[in-house]
């Protein structure tokens, strides 16, 4: 059973990778970049964007990864961030962020590294 695109999402996860890229990129902005201001605009930035996911979820352009393990991947840019791309799938009533990773990364061989998206992980 899956909700409608203009259903709230009541339930979010952050899984452990997208958790350590939010505080790895504030980390960043605060000590090497010395820019506080950025760093929790930053966070405030992510924490909006995810917000704007749970009341649509579909808003994300689907991401196909030759992966079966994150099927439905979909992402969004982060608000004032858009370098910043927030990967995510909807389950159920559940939006769950897999990663947030800037866009020049090498983002199919990080992805094609996660693993599945279970219970377990959340």
């Amino acid at each position: 059973m899956g909700l409608r695109e203009s259903s709230t999402y009541p339930v979010r996860v952050i899984r452990p990778g997208a958790q350590d890229d939010i505080l790895r990129q504030f980390r960043w902005y605060l000590v090497e970049q010395d820019a506080p201001n950025a760093a929790f605009r930053f966070m405030e930035a992510v924490e909006a964007s995810v917000e704007q996911l749970l009341s649509m979820p579909y808003i994300g352009a689907p991401r196909e990864l030759r992966s079966q393990a994150l099927e439905g991947l979909r992402f969004w840019p982060v608000r004032d961030f858009d370098d910043f791309l927030i990967f995510y799938v909807v389950v159920e009533d559940t939006v769950r962020v897999i990663r947030i990773l800037h866009g020049k990364r090498d983002l199919d061989r990080i992805l094609k590294k996660e693993p599945a998206d279970d219970d377990k992980l959340q």
